[in-house]
């Protein structure tokens, strides 16, 4: 007797309300004329973003931080605007609750950087200038530069946590050093790393000699 093969299971839902939205607006992003409209919103205050409104305020509650609703619509502009085959990658999603719980142990914009130093994509004297000027700025001289930056990421192939930069950005004006220090660290974490896995490489056994091989 042959048992019917099992219903394939919906994929769960992030639990995480960043998730939440990042997966609504890939959702809004598959219409080319609701993509188009939301990269109208790229490197623009609220009050700028006349366009994202009708998609942005029915998702976002009554009352929220100014900070928190320019995170929101400047993600959504750079969803938007990812180059064709970011589009057609496979979108980066936690895999388990514990990953979506504990966000900051996810890859952050410092991250991004140390892998894009580590396929050459960016030289390491960018990746860290473009770092140490960030953690000096507020989110009103970050958001104009975000553009350029994470298409260039994407369009190496370089991922973005799309729900960490969310919350990192909502947050920067009130925890900037915090967020700062742990951008750096994840940098210098990933970039270090080829240098400790040689580092941790057992000595190299010298040649025989001439007159151990007679």
């Amino acid at each position: 007797m042959t048992l019917p093969a099992p219903a394939p299971q919906a994929p769960k839902k992030p639990t995480r309300p960043s998730d939440r939205f990042v997966a609504y607006v890939h959702e809004l992003c598959e219409s080319k004329g609701t993509r188009a409209a939301l990269r109208k919103g790229l490197g623009l205050p609220v009050d700028r973003c006349n366009y994202l409104h009708r998609y942005l305020v029915p998702w976002m509650p009554e009352r929220v931080h100014p900070d928190a609703k320019r995170a929101h619509y400047a993600v959504a502009a750079l969803i938007a605007a990812r180059p064709r085959m970011a589009r057609d990658a496979p979108t980066m999603r936690p895999t388990t609750e514990d990953e979506a719980a504990h966000w900051y142990r996810r890859a952050n914009l410092g991250a991004a950087l140390g892998q894009a130093v580590n396929k050459k994509v960016l030289k390491p004297a960018t990746a860290e200038s473009a770092l140490h000027l960030m953690s000096r700025q507020s989110t009103d001289a970050i958001h104009p530069g975000l553009p350029a930056l994470t298409r260039q990421l994407l369009r190496d192939g370089i991922d973005v946590d799309w729900a960490v930069l969310l919350e990192d950005l909502a947050w920067w004006n009130r925890a900037r050093d915090q967020i700062a220090t742990r951008w750096l660290e994840s940098y210098f974490r990933i970039t270090s790393a080829p240098q400790a896995a040689d580092h941790d490489l057992p000595p190299e056994t010298p040649a025989p000699s001439e007159e151990n091989n007679s």
